[in-house]
């Protein structure tokens, strides 16, 4: 991050929610090392901060998050060691997370501001936001375990369908898909998403987690490994296909 440059992250708390806010608006909050930074460290401190029941990832401005910051990336050249060692870090906190994470989606939601979803409890997004898992039109692979989660979620042809055509799908889709739990105006998002997570956040913690954990049961193991799959297809196609073949859908 330059001088200047405002943060990456914000964070407030809703009380007993803590809300992320991906704050590069001008950039519709494409991501950077720093950024991959910032979150890991912000779920890790709620992960363990007995006064946070719940976390809600938004994004500023227009939309929620349209992926790695391809313009950061290329200036970056052939070592993106740092990129995908943050990147990893940031996978392997979702991946263990232990409490309820919703997010709240509104415009796009691109790479890795799709995949991240992947990761959620819960996801309310917004009846006319675009979202799109863009890797094969990039030349890379997919990534942060979306691989074996995508199909999990949706069916694997609804998967295959995806990550294959690289298409855009709706908000209402999404829903339909069984991507998000439900669609909304816009406007109302982050107040639906903020009312979900109250509501959750008012049960017995215990209680909550302990089902969290049991729904994910075996669930961390399976994503890990398929991470490791997906960095290693990722380094065959930057080998072959040039430098947006590497970690540039992030």
């Amino acid at each position: 991050m330059t001088a200047g440059e405002p943060a990456p992250l914000l964070e407030r708390r809703e009380g007993a929610v803590a809300v992320l806010t991906l704050n590069r608006p001008t950039r519709l909050n494409a991501l950077t090392v720093h950024s991959y930074r910032e979150i890991t460290r912000a779920l890790s401190l709620a992960a363990t901060d007995d006064g946070v029941a719940v976390v809600v990832l938004e994004g500023a401005g227009r939309g929620f998050c349209s992926g790695a910051d391809l313009v950061a990336l290329r200036e970056m050249g052939d070592d993106t060691s740092e990129l995908t060692a943050a990147f990893e870090e940031l996978v392997q906190e979702l991946v263990a997370f232990p409490k309820p994470l919703l997010a709240a989606v509104h415009g796009v939601a691109v790479g890795l501001g799709f995949t991240l979803l992947l990761h959620c409890d819960l996801v309310v997004v917004a009846d006319d936001a675009r979202l799109r898992a863009p890797f094969t039109a990039l030349g890379t692979s997919p990534e942060a375990a979306s691989s074996w989660l995508l199909p999990r979620l949706v069916g694997a042809q609804r998967a295959a369908d995806l990550l294959l055509t690289a298409r855009w799908i709706s908000g209402t889709e999404a829903v339909g898909m069984g991507l998000a739990v439900r669609s909304c105006a816009a406007a109302e998002v982050q107040r639906v998403t903020l009312d979900l997570a109250r509501e959750i956040a008012a049960l017995p913690g215990a209680a909550v987690s302990a089902a969290k954990a049991l729904l994910r049961e075996a669930w961390a193991e399976d994503a890990r490994a398929a991470v490791v799959r997906e960095v290693a297809a990722s380094k065959v196609l930057r080998a072959r296909l040039g430098p947006l073949g590497g970690p540039a859908g992030r």
